[in-house]
């Protein structure tokens, strides 16, 4: 049986699940008590965020705008969660340098990385059921996909197959005949 790649393979996954958990200690036990239900909630909440956002976009891959969506959710929340790391060391409630540079680090790292894969994404991904030519090769003239053959107003019909309309369309049944 062929292994199945996840998302836990993704080097981004990875780090953002690192991170969530050292995060997670940092705010529960190097930050004042006060700041437990303030700002250190907050940064829990966002570097969480980070890693759900990556887990659910590789969810939807098959669909390359929500896989993208996704993966931006997920670089504005490290944006976010370096945000409230600066702010916890402004104001002084993060008091050990080391842990911060290290943190701080680490969330450019993510960042950076998400960047390229959402370039990647973005220039090498395809949607399932998109029908692409291969590079360098064009399409023979005659030949159409389906959505181009299709009025613009029929573009979400999938089938040929015409409906009856409800009795609330049609009051008469098809038994009666509404001339006699």
């Amino acid at each position: 049986m062929r292994n199945a790649v996840t998302y836990r393979a993704l080097d981004i996954w990875q780090l953002a699940r690192d991170l969530s958990i050292e995060i997670h200690r940092l705010a529960l036990e190097e930050l004042p008590r006060f700041e437990m239900f303030e700002e250190g909630q907050q940064i829990r909440r966002s570097i969480k965020s980070v890693r759900s956002n990556i887990v659910e976009g590789y969810g939807r891959r098959r669909y390359r705008q929500d896989f993208l969506r996704f993966l931006t959710y997920a670089l504005a929340s490290a944006i976010e969660t370096t945000d409230h790391l600066e702010c916890l060391r402004e104001t002084g409630s993060l008091r050990n340098q080391s842990t911060y540079e290290s943190v701080h680090g680490r969330l450019d790292e993510l960042g950076r990385k998400l960047n390229r894969f959402i370039q990647s994404v973005e220039n090498e991904h395809r949607s399932v059921g998109v029908e692409e030519p291969e590079y360098g090769s064009e399409l023979p003239n005659d030949r159409e996909t389906s959505i181009e053959r299709r009025a613009p107003s029929d573009k979400y019909q999938t089938s040929n197959v015409k409906h009856r309309p409800s009795n609330d369309q049609n009051p008469a049944s098809s038994d009666e005949n509404p001339d006699s």
